[in-house]
């Protein structure tokens, strides 16, 4: 009689343990999903635990060389070329990308070779524990294509959407265009063309399934975040990343601006400064940014990694990773902040 009587009790008790199993359970899962690769939380970039800033370099040919039909990358991406870019202790490459040659029929560097040369590509800088960027470049188009990009997003996210050492930035450098015209689209004045806005390539990129952090750049050839607060585009999974652009011709050179436009945007969202560059083949202006964005959490890119003169700017003089003087500057930074950061490491153990 007594266990009869104590049974509701122990219904009860079990019933409230089952419940707490299964929310420990749900909170494991949603952990789990959060916390698998690269993604955003707050104004932080985190993987598997740890906060990432992502210091690295620009390629630059992939967007150029498969419409010439020379090329599919535009330079030399073999494992020697790729270790001599992880020497400069750089933990990302951007990559920019042709839409024409991504859309476009088969072709000797263009349709299904050009994608399979983007992923192969893709997957060797993984290999030497590399982050992609992955990004939309149109020449001086002001903004990106309202009848192709979206379609381009929408297969580029499909094909990298498991790939969670991935970022995708949206469009290069929106300029002449406002602010509306950046988040929701509109029709150029000059010449007519349909822009498709910021929105309409998050949507792209979500309705193919991509989780992953997506990069908005700002105006003036994203130099410009000084609305970019207050109209974002809006991103269901809430992974957005301000791309920022600056060189030392930019209008926001100074610390000035960087102190009042860039820093209130880098305490609400990750700000990564996706091309940083000098064009006097100097050092000076990228050394002061460089201290300043230490500073500040901010994620830089140096531009661009191709053997040219300096003052295109170019990081190399060859694809060894020997620096020109520009690229001295940042190689020089970054191997300094990989040394702190092994001596922070010995310390600690």
């Amino acid at each position: 009689m007594r266990l009869l009587r104590a049974r509701p009790k122990l219904v009860a008790a079990l019933a409230v343990l089952a419940l707490f199993v299964a929310g420990a359970a749900y909170q494991a899962l949603l952990g789990s999903r959060t916390s698998v690769g690269l993604h955003v939380e707050g104004n932080r970039l985190v993987d598997r635990g740890h906060d990432v800033r992502l210091l690295g370099v620009d390629w630059s040919g992939t967007e150029r060389a498969c419409a010439e039909g020379t090329d599919f990358v535009g330079g030399r991406t073999d494992r020697a070329a790729i270790r001599a870019m992880v020497r400069w202790r750089i933990n990302t490459v951007r990559i920019p990308l042709n839409e024409d040659c991504w859309l476009a029929p088969d072709g000797p560097t263009t349709g299904a070779p050009y994608r399979r040369a983007i992923e192969s590509f893709v997957e060797r800088l993984h290999a030497a524990g590399l982050y992609v960027i992955l990004d939309l470049r149109r020449g001086e188009q002001p903004m990106a294509d309202r009848a192709r990009s979206p379609r381009f997003w929408r297969e580029v996210a499909d094909a990298f959407r498991d790939d969670r050492r991935v970022l995708f930035d949206l469009y290069d450098e929106p300029h002449e265009v406002d602010w509306f015209c950046w988040r929701d689209g509109c029709t150029h004045p000059s010449g007519g063309l349909r822009v498709a806005g910021m929105q309409q390539l998050i949507d792209a990129v979500r309705e193919a399934g991509a989780k992953q952090p997506i990069m908005v750049g700002g105006l003036d050839f994203a130099n410009d975040l000084g609305r970019w607060l207050d109209l974002p585009p809006f991103d269901p999974e809430s992974q957005l990343v301000a791309s920022f652009h600056t060189d030392d011709r930019s209008r926001c050179s100074t610390e000035r601006c960087w102190d009042e436009v860039i820093a209130p945007v880098a305490r609400r969202v990750p700000v990564v400064t996706g091309e940083l560059g000098e064009t006097d083949c100097g050092t000076r202006f990228v050394d002061r940014f460089m201290r300043w964005a230490d500073e500040h959490d901010v994620s830089y890119l140096g531009t661009a990694w191709k053997p040219a003169p300096c003052a295109s700017p170019s990081l190399i003089e060859d694809y060894t990773g020997r620096p020109t003087r520009y690229g001295a500057g940042l190689k020089r930074h970054l191997e300094a902040l990989w040394r702190a950061k092994q001596d922070v490491r010995l310390g600690g153990a």
